[in-house]
């Protein structure tokens, strides 16, 4: 989708838009898909929602084919695959528990990565790039047909998926329960710091990747395969986090988070400092290890910390925290990079880095995170 953006404009706010539309509805719904996911069947919940990203993946291949596209289309089917995420994303991370045991949780979600990562960012990536210079419409039609198989591939799971209520208890409304999850996230203090630290992180980071494929162009003068290739090479970085992080974590997991805020801010840096494809490739491969290594780590504190029946909710609130400040990101990043230069996004990045981490240390180190585990076993 960025490729296609830029085919059709290299204004970088106007790029930079496609993902303000991917992760606004994360600010708008995030609250809203929580509750739902807590009431509803998570396996049928995610299948719905990979059905819904088939046909709209399927419209735009379609409407590419016919030379029917136009930055207006891309924005609209940018926002409703977001609007899907909200509902698929939520109901993955609450399903984990009644998938694995929790003493499993991080090796699992470490392995759950690697594939993600593999297909979605290693081969995909390169693969889009070839295809989308080959024949435009191509790599979208290929994408409906992923989510459909997706979609059948979910509904087969064997079991219940269905959070476990209190059947005395008297019924609740969908605002009450949004009420409940905001209420427990912010009087738990490692969570909520947590959120916070995501939502930063994610903020900076959208700035530079809203405008990444027009610094790989136009800084980097590489070629649109060129810039599939370059978010391959991060990606391998990535791979190795994910399958790193249940040992990294296990040396210690607030020592290993914070390390991964500041090995963040120094890949950033890194990109804003040099005008070398190879070396924003190696950058970009030490900003991905640190992101999966951070998320495999914290995405298992928060399924062996939060109660079962709120697990939905309070990750919906995580993730408005987490990813309301994607939007934000974008627009800022585009414009960043329509005033101050397409290197101004990653400057950022490195300055909100490395304050964060500082200001983090008393909060998330190895105690504080030991004793909320045991508090939650209890």
């Amino acid at each position: 989708m960025p490729l296609l953006a830029a085919s059709l404009t290299r204004d970088p706010a106007k790029v930079a838009a496609i993902d303000l539309a991917a992760t606004l509805p994360w600010f708008l719904f995030a609250l809203v898909a929580g509750a739902l996911v807590d009431r509803i069947d998570k396996r049928l919940a995610m299948s719905i929602a990979n059905g819904v990203r088939t046909l709209l993946m399927l419209g735009l291949g379609l409407a590419v084919l016919f030379d029917a596209s136009s930055l207006i289309v891309l924005y609209i089917v940018a926002f409703l695959l977001g609007c899907a995420e909200t509902i698929f994303d939520n109901s993955a991370q609450a399903i984990m528990p009644a998938v694995v045991q929790r003493s499993q949780l991080e090796r699992a979600n470490g392995r759950l990565y690697a594939a993600e990562i593999i297909n979605n960012q290693f081969i995909g990536p390169p693969l889009g790039g070839f295809l989308f210079a080959a024949a435009a419409a191509v790599p979208f039609l290929l994408d409906s047909a992923s989510f459909a198989i997706s979609a059948v591939l979910i509904a087969m799971m064997a079991g219940s998926f269905r959070a476990s209520q209190d059947e005395t208890a008297p019924a609740t409304t969908i605002r009450t329960d949004i009420a409940e999850g905001l209420r427990w996230l912010w009087q738990h203090r490692l969570i909520r710091t947590l959120a916070i630290m995501l939502g930063i992180w994610n903020g900076v980071s959208m700035a530079g990747f809203s405008i990444f494929v027009l610094y790989a162009l136009e800084i980097l003068n590489l070629s649109e395969v060129g810039y599939g290739i370059l978010l391959g090479a991060g990606t391998v970085g990535s791979l190795i986090g994910s399958l790193a992080a249940s040992r990294l974590s296990k040396a210690g997991p607030g020592t290993t988070l914070i390390a991964m805020v500041l090995g963040g801010a120094i890949s950033s840096l890194g990109i804003a400092l040099t005008s070398n494809a190879f070396v924003v490739g190696a950058m970009s491969a030490i900003f991905g290890f640190t992101a999966v290594v951070w998320n495999v780590i914290t995405v298992s504190l928060r399924q062996a910390i939060i109660p079962d029946r709120l697990l939905g909710r309070v990750n919906s609130v995580y993730r408005l925290l987490g990813w309301g400040s994607m939007p934000i990101g974008a627009a800022l990043g585009g414009i960043m990079g329509r005033v101050y230069g397409l290197r101004s996004p990653f400057v950022l990045q490195f300055i909100a880095l490395v304050i964060m981490a500082l200001a983090a240390l008393p909060i998330i180190n190895n105690r504080t995170i030991a004793a909320a585990r045991a508090e939650a076993a209890e």
